[in-house]
């Protein structure tokens, strides 16, 4: 259909940069709703090129839902947008399936036009339950309501960056259609940092990349990774919730990218046996007052005593937590040791083996890295469960408890055993969720052999929860 008569919102990268920027200096700034949902109405209303408005929000997998609302309809009904959660897995019954969408307009996002269609801009959404309170299983909306109870009795501010990684492989769906071809097939076959100017790796990483800059992302390096055909785009940290949202947005972008290049981006965690999987190294901080508390020029590898608390509560944690940060029957695969991964309960400032390492830093940059999380983890579900198990969990009285010989579990069947029964968890989410949450992955487990063997199971790819078919689950 010829698009001539259209007259549809397509601004420039630098125009979107600008913007998007804007947008996120008033959330850093933490400018009122109120006056932010008053801004974005008006301008709603006021730029006629707008058609519609795709609102994003995340189930408790972490799986990533959108729903494109008439611009005109949600200007008038924005504070009434109803859908039927028992359609969306690990949310309610059918017998009480009535949801709501509240709009977070400080999560508002202006979109390239040739990548998400022009016409449009992207907000994230709250759920929330019919009687009018936060939905309990929207992990975004518990992680913010965290972020400001913090906030506003400790003056902390949460901060956090990810490095994610991901696969690049050859055709559109190549994990859909991994039941048919029983493999991934490379782009390229390159090294680390290792990609030439012009081929299908690079051009895609150069694409995606321009595409986050334009969203606001202030990219800060991009680059091939170690294993074939793998990349990884860094970008800046942001408070909390923003940075979750943002490895929402940067695997959407890459997805959306690699499909209009005929390929297919793979956040699986380990989708080819032999070479090493994708990560996602969460790196945390905490800020009061402008000052960044992991620091102390004096501390041990200089960080302060409150960070090293804070790191002392997530190795006693470590296996109680492992399921919310390797969510995935695969993402055992990733926890072997013989690929750098970091599968030993203690902290390093060298041995990238270490759930956690100290980054070297300074009194601005200073932080901790968690680097056993899995891309596929639910964004919000890992913030909140590295952020309140530092801050609120116990510390184990285990001799020399940072370099102690401990493990996590290398499959999924221990981690969910952990899960369940540890306290702990109970207490970050609540019995229902938790009890939610751990029936979804024992869904998924009792889909696949719990040896994980030497190659990549049809089921541990066709049941992720990221490669979603509610027909294939339906026939099990």
């Amino acid at each position: 259909m010829s698009n001539e008569l259209q007259d549809f919102l397509s601004l420039t990268y630098s125009e979107l940069e600008e913007l998007n920027l804007q947008a996120k200096e008033e959330r850093s700034k933490r400018v009122p709703m109120e006056k932010i949902q008053e801004e974005r109405l008006r301008y709603l209303t006021d730029e006629k090129r707008i058609k519609a408005v795709s609102v994003l929000f995340s189930d408790l997998e972490g799986r990533l839902h959108m729903l494109d609302y008439d611009k005109k309809f949600l200007v008038k009904s924005w504070d009434n947008l109803t859908f039927d959660g028992s359609s969306i897995r690990g949310f309610t019954a059918q017998r009480e399936s009535d949801l709501r969408l509240s709009m977070d307009w400080s999560s508002f996002y202006w979109a390239p036009a040739d990548i998400f269609g022009a016409g449009k801009v992207l907000v994230f959404g709250e759920v929330i339950d019919k009687d009018g309170s936060p939905y309990s299983a929207d992990i975004r909306g518990v992680l913010k309501a965290y972020a400001k109870r913090l906030y506003d009795t400790n003056g902390y501010t949460l901060n956090a960056a990810n490095e994610i990684e991901g696969f690049l492989f050859k055709g559109v769906d190549a994990e859909r259609r991994y039941h048919e071809t029983g493999g991934f097939e490379y782009v390229n076959t390159g090294g680390y940092y290792h990609s030439l100017p012009g081929d299908p790796l690079r051009l895609f990483i150069d694409t995606a990349s321009e595409v986050q800059r334009a969203m606001g992302f202030q990219n800060e390096k991009d680059h091939p990774e170690v294993a074939p055909s793998q990349f990884e785009i860094n970008y800046g940290y942001s408070e909390v919730v923003a940075a979750a949202d943002q490895i929402q947005l940067y695997k959407l972008i890459c997805r959306q990218v690699a499909t209009k290049m005929g390929v297919s981006a793979s956040f699986l965690p380990k989708p080819v046996v032999g070479v090493n999987g994708n990560g996602m190294h969460t790196n945390v901080s905490i800020s009061k007052n402008g000052k960044n508390m992991m620091w102390d020029p004096k501390g041990e590898e200089k960080v302060s005593k409150f960070g090293w608390q804070f790191v002392d509560r997530i190795l006693t944690h470590g296996n109680d937590i492992c399921l919310l940060l390797n969510a995935s029957v695969n993402a055992y695969r990733r926890l072997d040791p013989h690929f750098e991964a970091p599968n030993q309960i203690k902290a390093s400032a060298v041995d990238r083996g270490s759930m956690i390492r100290i980054p070297i830093g300074n009194e601005r940059s200073a932080r901790v890295e968690v680097r056993s999380v899995a891309p596929d983890a639910n964004p919000y579900l890992v913030m909140l469960s590295v952020f309140q198990t530092g801050i609120e969990g116990d510390t184990a009285k285990v001799k020399n408890l940072r370099s102690a010989d401990r493990y996590l579990p290398d499959n999924i069947y221990d981690a969910l055993e952990n899960f369940r029964n540890a306290e702990w968890t109970t207490k970050l989410l609540g019995e229902d969720v938790k009890n939610r949450y751990a029936d979804l992955k024992q869904g998924s487990a009792d889909r696949c052999s719990r040896l994980l063997g030497t190659f990549v199971k049809t089921p541990e790819v066709q049941y992720h929860h990221e490669v979603y078919n509610q027909f294939l689950w339906n026939r099990f």
